[in-house]
């Protein structure tokens, strides 16, 4: 007891020095993640991403690399974000509360609280004109206001105004709680979007004076666009990005159509122009006006991913998206958006025959065309170079197909890798393809198959190596029967010159030997096995006997006829192991089986059983120990027979 005592207070002692250990070791950088997405922006001079949850009323700051950086909580809800024109406040709308709060963008402390008088809303942001604009209402009567940063409310003058959007002109206005987009490029612009219902008003309004005045108005008569979801404004064109996909243009106070992009959810535009669209499961960045992507980057599935949830960083070198993973939205950053990716084929033979010249083809596209004269460059893997052989580049044709001739000079698997380091338009591909190729068979062999062994002989498996390459190594193992011992690395080595290895095994058990050749580049592996049985130990002995003397030439235990016979057993333990007990009677000259049966062996290995007394003299009797395999309780030996006990009854 005092050593399990000892045993178990060193078993926690341990115990909590190891988690003192973890508990010390670096953390990894934690990532930005949401349960529901309330606004997404980036601030180019403080290279910093900010997040809103709506769920959990956070804003979530995040470095360009997407690590989480800084925090503020407890607002109850965020629905969107927007950012001063100085990069210095986020702006946060919270709908629970009806409040727009304005943080620090540096440290994200408060700087204001600016109370909205609406029970819907605030739920949109949009700063232009340096202003703060919001949108809020439900489906029949949407408007926005705006809250002017610097209007000091101690002066008695309220910093926030409702009821700006413009109805000379518009009709009734919007309805729903519009979706609000401004551009660094077009300062004084202030892009509106009906939500809320199937039709689909929208506006650009001039707020560069503070006062909104309608630019251009489209009245829901499903003409142009059926049902809003993203509303992006244009640099450099008098249009608007609606749902990722349709622009359309304004001039004249109206708009018309002017063009598309194939079919997206929502976007984001760079000041440059370039436009990041998602669709389920990707985004995809688009040149101005242009039909195909310059490069599509794969984030996931799904069916229902607002087009809201991507944002350009001000300098365009990245794109980031909000994108779903079960429950959740993680920021990932998508970088150099501006590199085409090609498409790079290698077709190789399966397989080939070794010494032999094989072709590979393939070919490599891009939507941005790859200059004339491309060339690849070509590796080959294989069991002779196993960090790879460069092989001589390949000049891509005009349809950008290529091939190219090699002789393997080692068999198995040959991997040919073929490569595109990549340009200024392009980023840098690679694929491969594997041939399996032939390897000459050698001979493996090792003795002692099916031979039984008594329990504990030492016995020398051999194994022979025949013709190989280079490798003359190999390696044996021994696997006892049993699930409580595994497979054992028992010899490994080079053969010796006449092509042998040998290994000692110490038979307690029937056990599988194998010996293994692992191939060259020449000669294939190889794989070959012997099964040697092993019998168990048994040994026994009966008590209770007066003398012991010979009848015949055959030595017996001499009994009172009115004696028990105890018959002890000594056997190899196995868990669960039974023994055989035998009991046989002699008469008129021939022996007869009396009886059998199985009696459970003690972990000791010993057994005791008595025999009850005949109760007449004259009687000559013999017993013998068994281990029967698979009927003893267990298959991890051969069959064994232990040696007869004679008895004789006497008065």
């Amino acid at each position: 007891m005092r050593s399990i005592s000892v045993a178990t207070s060193l078993a926690v002692l341990f115990s909590s020095a190891a988690l003192s250990v973890v508990a010390a070791g670096t953390a990894s950088a934690a990532g930005t993640t949401v349960t529901n997405n309330g606004g997404l922006v980036v601030d180019g001079a403080l290279q910093r991403v900010f997040v809103g949850d709506a769920a959990n009323g956070r804003v979530l700051a995040a470095d360009y690399s997407g690590t989480l950086v800084d925090s503020h909580t407890g607002f109850g809800s965020v629905s969107d974000l927007a950012l001063s024109d100085d990069g210095t406040t986020v702006y946060a709308a919270l709908p629970n509360t009806h409040q727009v709060v304005a943080l620090d963008a540096a440290t994200l402390d408060l700087k204001a609280t600016y109370t909205i008088p609406t029970d819907t809303g605030p739920r949109h942001l949009a700063f232009a004109g340096g202003k703060a604009w919001f949108s809020y209402g439900d489906q029949w009567d949407g408007d926005i206001g705006s809250i002017d940063p610097a209007v000091d409310p101690a002066g008695g003058t309220d910093p926030v105004a409702m009821a700006q959007f413009p109805t000379e002109g518009t009709s009734v206005g919007i309805w729903g709680q519009a979706l609000l987009d401004t551009d660094p490029t077009r300062p004084g612009l202030l892009a509106v979007g009906e939500t809320g219902i199937s039709t689909d008003s929208m506006a650009v309004l001039d707020v560069s004076d503070g006062t909104a005045k309608v630019t251009a108005w489209y009245d829901a008569d499903y003409s142009l666009n059926s049902g809003i979801g993203d509303i992006d404004l244009v640099p450099g064109a008098d249009q608007v990005l609606v749902n990722g996909t349709d622009r359309d243009a304004w001039a004249d106070g109206k708009f018309s159509k002017a063009g598309a992009y194939p079919g997206g959810w929502g976007a984001d535009v760079a000041a440059d122009g370039l436009v990041a669209q998602t669709t389920a499961g990707k985004v995809s960045v688009y040149r101005p006006n242009a039909t195909k992507p310059l490069r599509t980057y794969a984030v996931g599935s799904t069916s229902d991913w607002p087009g809201s949830t991507v944002r350009w960083a001000p300098d365009s070198s990245r794109i980031f998206a909000m994108v779903p993973s079960g429950s959740t939205f993680t920021l990932k950053v998508l970088t150099q958006p501006t590199l085409n990716v090609p498409a790079l084929t290698v077709n190789a033979p399966s397989s080939a025959t070794r010494a032999k010249k094989l072709t590979v083809t393939g070919k490599i596209s891009a939507t941005v065309p790859l200059a004339a004269g491309t060339r690849l460059s070509v590796t080959r893997t294989d069991l002779e170079s196993p960090s790879g052989k460069a092989l001589a580049s390949v000049t891509v044709k005009a349809d950008g197909t290529y091939s190219f001739s090699d002789t393997p000079p080692a068999g198995g698997t040959v991997t040919y890798k073929v490569s595109y380091a990549g340009d200024a338009a392009h980023t840098a591909v690679s694929a491969s393809d594997k041939v399996a190729v032939s390897r000459a068979a050698t001979g493996l062999s090792l003795n002692n198959n099916g031979k039984l062994y008594n329990y504990g002989a030492d016995v020398k498996f051999t194994a022979h190596l025949g013709t190989t390459y280079k490798n003359r190594s190999v390696k044996i193992y021994a696997d006892p029967f049993g699930g409580d011992k595994g497979k054992k690395l028992i010899k490994t080595g080079k053969v010796d010159s006449h092509g042998n290895i040998a290994a000692w095994v110490d038979m307690t058990r029937d056990t599988a030997v194998s010996a293994v050749f692992d191939g060259d580049a020449r000669y294939a592996p190889k794989t070959v096995k012997a099964t040697a049985y092993a019998r168990v130990r048994i040994s026994t002995s009966l008590s209770r006997h007066y003398k012991t003397a010979k009848i015949g030439s055959t030595s017996y235990y001499w009994f009172h006829k009115n004696t028990d016979p105890v018959f002890n057993t000594t056997m190899t333990y196995y868990p669960g192991r039974e023994h055989r007990l035998d009991l046989q009677v002699y008469y008129q000259g021939r022996w007869y089986s009396s009886d059998s049966e199985y009696f459970k062996l003690g972990t000791s290995g010993k057994t005791s059983v008595r025999l009850g007394a005949p109760g007449q003299s004259g009687i000559r009797a013999r017993m013998r120990s068994v281990y029967v395999n698979g009927s003893s309780g267990d298959t991890v030996n051969s069959t064994t027979y232990g040696g007869w006990k004679y008895l004789y009854f006497s008065n």
